[in-house]
């Protein structure tokens, strides 16, 4: 078999140190394609993987600015939630028509994560813009992939305008992805909280082969300028546009990677409300009886507090939300620095506690669970707590050998 070579074309600004000079102003990947790099497209006929958070910095929406250009745009691509954040997590839909600029929209949460030849045929160059939030199992890493692969297949160029991880890009939490456990929410071998840009996580996917097949791609990452990888993204003074519906503000982003877990039981993760991640609860659950037993945790940078709420029923849809119109009692996770918050350990907590408390109540659906977590879970893991093990930072040896391999492919400075 004849050996490929992996072609990866990294633009990179040899005048800039990325985020050395706070009196800079921030831009996205895409403010800098549009001022330095558009001409990687002209002449060529382009597919857009985008959603309603693909914006500019001045907020002008990536397919209207690049109509603006007289680009030829011959279709859009839609990652989970719709081309404009329409659809809640794990819903199926199919192609359609974009309803604002009438652009044929194909659909990569539907009967196929991956575009297909058929539509690829009359596209040279696709553009990949979507805001991830920092955690292996938000689907918009698994989006890009399966794009990278198919771009490659049929040898379409590939570009990623790069966007910042929001809740920074310096923390690392939770384990690796052991691969036996692969699905759709996780397919790379990385911890929950990656800390890396959706642009560095590309350079990691070609670097490693992990694309597989031998598979040639040209691939362009457009890098931010004077982007702070330690810095959260409410530090960059813009707006917060939700890049999928129940992300509607940075303290959920950063509650995500931990309060996710919740998915995998019978108890509400606050979807079907404005604090979705940030706030958790069941009908049958006593609020101030486990407020008290995690706040004796003394976990980092957390305190919980009792709070009462009722999901709202997602009307003219089959999608319900859990407990949808009845009144749930639990905990606000209230977040008092940031910094030395640790997701990961408080979900895995949060867990264990509910466990302990309601045995009889508590429902676990262990493997998904274990997919989230990225380890092969049992019950006995959950009752005698050994699972905490994996929230405290312990330095595995695929933990460190995850953070050298990262080393490799990280395209901004750490201060």
């Amino acid at each position: 078999m004849k050996y490929l070579s992996v072609l990866l074309i990294f633009i990179y600004f040899s005048t800039f140190s990325y985020g050395q000079d706070s009196a800079q102003e921030f831009k996205f990947g895409a403010d800098v394609f549009f001022a330095k790099y558009f001409y990687l497209i002209e002449g060529e006929r382009v597919g857009v993987i985008c959603n309603q958070a693909s914006v500019l910095r001045n907020g002008v929406h990536i397919v209207d600015s690049l109509l603006r250009r007289n680009s030829n745009i011959i279709a859009l691509f839609s990652p989970e939630h719709g081309i404009r954040g329409e659809y809640q997590a794990g819903v199926k839909f199919s192609d359609e028509k974009d309803s604002i600029t009438g652009l044929k929209v194909y659909s990569l949460y539907g009967k196929t994560q991956k575009p297909t030849k058929q539509m690829l045929e009359n596209i040279d160059v696709l553009i990949f813009d979507l805001q991830d939030i920092g955690s292996r199992f938000y689907t918009y890493t698994i989006t890009m992939f399966y794009a990278m692969q198919a771009a490659a297949e049929n040898g379409k160029k590939f570009i990623i305008l790069d966007r910042p991880n929001p809740i920074n890009g310096v923390e690392i939490e939770g384990p690796v992805l052991n691969l036996k456990l692969k699905s759709n929410v996780g397919i790379f071998p990385v911890p929950v909280r990656h800390g890396m840009t959706i642009g560095e996580i590309a350079k990691m996917i070609v670097g490693e082969k992990w694309l597989g097949n031998n598979l040639n791609l040209s691939l362009n990452v457009i890098p931010m300028e004077n982007w702070n990888r330690e810095k959260y993204f409410d530090e960059l003074q813009l707006s917060w546009i939700s890049p999928s519906p129940n992300i509607k503000s940075i303290s959920s982003a950063i509650t995500y990677p931990g309060v996710c877990f919740l998915e995998a039981t019978n108890v509400s993760e606050g979807r079907g409300t404005d604090l979705a991640f940030q706030i958790f609860g069941a009908p049958w659950i006593n609020s101030d009886k486990l407020s008290s037993e995690l706040n004796k945790l003394n976990l980092p940078g957390v305190a919980f507090k009792p709070f009462e709420f009722i999901p709202y029923s997602e009307e003219g849809t089959k999608y319900k939300f859990k407990y949808a119109n009845q009144k749930c009692y639990g905990v606000f996770l209230d977040i008092q620095d940031r910094k030395i918050f640790k997701p990961v350990q408080t979900g895995l907590n949060i867990i264990f506690i509910l466990s302990r408390l309601y045995p009889d109540m508590f429902e676990i659906d262990y493997n998904f669970l274990s997919k989230l977590v990225g380890i092969k879970i049992n019950p006995n893991m959950i009752k005698n707590g050994s699972i905490l093990k994996y929230g405290k930072g312990i330095e595995s040896k695929k933990l460190q050998n995850y953070k050298n391999m990262r080393k490799k492919y990280l395209i901004y400075t750490h201060f």
